[in-house]
């Protein structure tokens, strides 16, 4: 049964409310706790017992952490790395273009300046290089220098790094693993094809972060200074945990929920120039990272220098950072405009295929591969269904894929390659590239298609809005949201809580900026609620809403606090709406 009766929304969606299971487990917690009921419903529906709530609210990074030795080759790894610091050995480390990457790269340049080593940096170039190391990248770092790192790469690398004669190489990655191991002295990957994947929801950040912290236990054994404070490091995991849509469970809650703190000290030069360009005026919270930093992080990789975001999080200058992040904001609005005119060429495509298919995708020349993956994100989200979109080059096409969850999209494009279908690919299980060649196009997607329709990928049908109960204006506090955000941070695989506000009237609608709602609600007690929402007519949302003609609505939307002016207030961000 619908929540609140609502089968089909203004912007064409189902409501859906707790399950009586989540009832239940709420009301114990409320009855053990004497939290507030919005709060215990959240944590029922992440599945925190009773007991745990109090602990849930508060987590501590020492109690999450795991052992970094339960991976293999962390300690072979480790104490590599540690020999070239105390022999002063050239180091390079090879990073892939994205947030992760550079963030990766931040954490083991950050490192070793403090230890008194200056590594060389290279990150590959999109367009010319591609993803991952490659024969003469390799090659070349290979001959300065005597170990090579590769950060949030390098699984399945298995030329180049053989192609690195003279140097020896350790990968530090999180992206599906193949049946062999390439030729390194270690391959540190919770997605190993011999590990147990209990740790596969890592990014690569988390991963060298882990690797740091078991070099730091291998120094201090052997009674050796121990580094530099590795808690300081926990914004740059948090901002590539974040960004690389990496689920926010386990130890990788935890790592966000401290980097977080860390970030609002504003220590790191890199993030203080882009939080200032970006114009954020409150302490940092998982969307900043996911919605303004790491997008301007990423323009660099995409559509100008592939090495500016991992440059900007390493610099210790607050000249470099203002520069870099002055030039990356400048690249990010040049990339919106790149990706709007794919995205809507893309969507006629998909659209004239049909949305009902298991993948929905698009390919053309001349496209951009820097924001393939950014419009396979976008129609992805239109259409719930996995998305691939391909730009053409010549006869050879470079594309990138986004999942829904419970379909593996990263394993059915691991095995296209295999197949022969495509001259490569893989990822993990929300993204994915590819490279294919023009005349095996159709017969990849159709079989790519095949592969994830038997993981129920045709079944999904519009996106359900799921929610955590009712709420009335007066209820919404910034008391409550406060206790909310304790629950967070919120992201991939923990959804933030959004409820429904039953039954109000539009006391005033306005559109502001481009495309986006203002709008003032209030209950029949004189309680009342600002509500902003963000592209709100691109739906039936923004014209219904400010044509109300006073007809009262159900709203459903998220709850958070609005600064402006040095005041501070609650607003609902308003994610749709429903005739009452």
């Amino acid at each position: 049964m619908s929540f609140l009766n609502v089968e089909t929304s203004l912007t064409g969606r189902r409501w859906v409310g707790a399950s009586v299971e989540v009832e239940r487990a709420a009301e114990l917690i409320e009855q053990t706790t004497a939290l507030p009921a919005p709060v215990c419903r959240v944590l029922a529906r992440m599945g925190v017992a009773a007991h745990e709530a109090t602990g849930f609210l508060t987590p501590q990074l020492r109690d999450l952490l795991p052992d970094p030795r339960g991976l293999k080759d962390m300690e072979k790894a480790a104490a590599r790395f540690i020999a070239a610091v105390v022999r002063r050995e050239r180091i390079a480390v090879f990073a892939d273009y994205d947030v992760d990457g550079g963030s990766s790269a931040a954490l083991l340049l950050v490192w070793l300046r403090e230890m008194g080593v200056r590594a060389t940096l290279y990150v590959p170039d999109r367009i010319d290089e591609g993803y991952g190391p490659n024969d003469e990248a390799m090659r070349a770092l290979a001959r300065d220098h005597d170990l090579i790192v590769c950060v949030d790469c390098g699984t399945l690398s298995h030329g180049p790094i053989a192609a690195a004669e003279g140097a020896e190489v350790i990968v530090l990655d999180h992206h599906l693993g193949g049946e062999h191991l390439p030729p390194a002295v270690a391959v540190v990957n919770p997605n190993r094809q011999d590990e147990d994947g209990a740790l596969g929801y890592l990014c690569a950040a988390g991963v060298v972060f882990l690797m740091l912290v078991e070099v730091r236990r291998q120094l201090r054994e052997a009674g050796r200074p121990t580094g530099p404070d590795l808690m300081a490091l926990l914004d740059l995991v948090a901002l590539a945990t974040v960004a690389d849509v990496a689920p926010l469970i386990g130890a990788n809650r935890a790592l966000v929920r401290q980097g977080l703190v860390v970030m609002a000290r504003r220590a790191r030069p890199g993030l203080v120039a882009l939080s200032d360009v970006a114009r954020m005026d409150q302490a940092p919270s998982a969307y900043h990272l996911g919605f303004l930093l790491g997008p301007r992080v990423n323009a660099g990789g995409r559509i100008g220098q592939a090495d500016l975001g991992a440059r900007l999080l390493a610099t210790d200058s607050p000249h470099e950072a203002a520069a870099l992040a002055e030039r990356l904001d400048a690249l990010n609005t040049e990339r919106r405009e790149i990706e709007a005119a794919v995205r809507a060429r893309a969507m006629e495509q998909a659209e004239a295929r049909g949305l009902a298919e298991p993948l929905v995708w698009a390919a053309e020349d001349g496209w951009h591969p820097g924001v393939v993956g950014i419009v396979a994100a976008r129609i992805k989200e239109a259409t719930n269904r996995p998305a691939v979109v391909i730009g053409f080059d010549g006869d050879i096409g470079k594309g990138s894929g986004r999942s829904i969850p419970g379909v593996d999209l990263g394993a059915a494009i691991h095995r296209l390659a295999q197949e022969g279908l495509l001259i490569a690919g893989g990822g993990h299980k929300m993204a994915a590239g590819l490279t294919v060649a023009r005349d095996r196009l159709d017969a990849a997607m159709a079989r790519l298609s095949e592969l994830l329709a038997k993981q129920g990928a045709g079944n999904a049908g519009p996106a359900d809005l799921r929610l955590d109960g009712t709420l009335m204006p007066a209820a919404a506090t910034t008391e409550l949201i406060a206790t909310l955000e304790q629950a967070g941070p919120f992201g991939a695989s923990a959804p933030a809580p959004r409820f429904a506000l039953p039954d109000l009237q539009v006391a005033h609608a306005r559109e502001v900026g481009s495309g986006h709602l203002k709008v003032r609600l209030r209950d029949g007690m004189g309680n009342g609620i600002d509500a902003i929402s963000f592209g709100a007519f691109d739906t039936d949302l923004g014209p219904t809403l400010s044509n109300h003609g006073g007809a009262r609505f159900h709203v459903a939307g998220r709850l958070e606090i609005n600064t402006w002016g040095g005041r501070s207030s609650v607003q609902l961000r308003l994610d749709d709406a429903a005739k009452a």
